[in-house]
């Protein structure tokens, strides 16, 4: 039986695959297969699975190999098997993965040889792991584990496209942290940075989950809120500068540092752009902290 692999993808695969003949011998090996259990192609090829060459077992340590192998029973039967079993590698530890076997059928549907499909478990993980942090890098300010700046930007545009298509309406808030500068000059930047986070937890656990708030850069916060007028954007502009100036950082000695905010903020609909509706609130928040600081002013789109 000739079986043609070199004009597809199998071999380029990341999973392993095998493929046995009737007589369940190892005809096809592709490189995956190579990386998960360390023998190469020529170590492992005409060679019979029943060799027990992987010495799969499963949880309980039965030794599939010699009875209970997927591989074989879809030999005899056909069925598509699925099973979470450990392999043994050429270095001789063992590891996890899932099988899944399959028929070869000739054109008289006859089962001529099965494949054998398998994946490194851990693999599995680590891309599920490294997936999550590549997405948290992307939109996560590490420092304060806000969004950031082009995660705002991101969010802002779809919110500004659906203000467009259904006449939605929303809010932002530029909030600044008052003297910043003399923080970090008076205990220097590690106290600083501790502030930030400080502020920045303030600001992110007391809106709702449909709002964001993010990191605009050094010492201001950016926060798309879900308003319908600019009286409830005042409000919650209001209580979050409250909660801010309520909060501080402790020292060991128990001395505490306490920081206000100044909030410019401003409703934003479908006339908006991107650049209107910041520059409106940014104008908004040179006033508030051209009079006296530690304020709100919170407007309309009609200012």
């Amino acid at each position: 039986m000739d079986i043609k692999y070199h004009d597809n993808l199998i071999p380029y695969l990341y999973e392993g695959v095998y493929v046995v003949d009737q007589k369940r011998r190892i005809i096809y090996w592709n490189e995956g297969s190579e990386r998960i259990t360390g023998y190469s192609q020529a170590e492992v090829t005409n060679s019979f699975c029943y060799q027990n060459i992987l010495q799969h077992v499963d949880e309980n340590g039965k030794q599939l190999c010699l009875e209970g192998c997927p591989l074989n029973e879809t030999l005899k039967d056909g069925i598509i098997r699925e099973a979470r079993v450990f392999l043994k590698h050429k270095e001789g530890h063992r590891i996890p993965i899932m099988v899944k076997t399959l028929p070869i059928y000739d054109s008289e549907q006859t089962i001529v040889a099965a494949i054998e499909v398998f994946t490194d478990e851990r693999f599995q993980k680590q891309i599920y792991h490294e997936n999550i942090e590549l997405k948290d890098k992307l939109r996560i300010d590490p420092l304060t584990q806000v969004a950031n700046r082009h995660y705002f930007d991101f969010e802002i545009a779809k919110r500004l496209e659906e203000a467009k298509l259904f006449s939605n309406t929303f809010g932002i808030m530029i909030m600044d942290i008052d003297f910043f500068k003399k923080v970090n000059d008076t205990y220097g930047h590690l106290i600083g940075d501790e502030i930030l986070k400080i502020v920045a937890h303030t600001l992110s656990s007391n809106v709702k989950k449909t709002d964001l708030v993010s990191r605009w850069g050094g010492e201001e916060f950016i926060a798309i809120v879900d308003v319908a007028n600019n009286d409830d954007l005042i409000n919650i502009a209001e209580r979050l500068r409250l909660l801010v100036a309520a909060s501080s950082y402790q020292f060991e000695d128990g001395k505490t540092i306490q920081v206000t905010i100044s909030i410019g903020g401003t409703m934003v609909t479908k006339t908006d752009t991107i650049k209107t509706a910041i520059t409106r609130a940014d104008e908004n928040l040179y006033y508030a902290k051209q009079n006296g600081r530690n304020q709100s002013k919170i407007t309309d789109n009609k200012m």
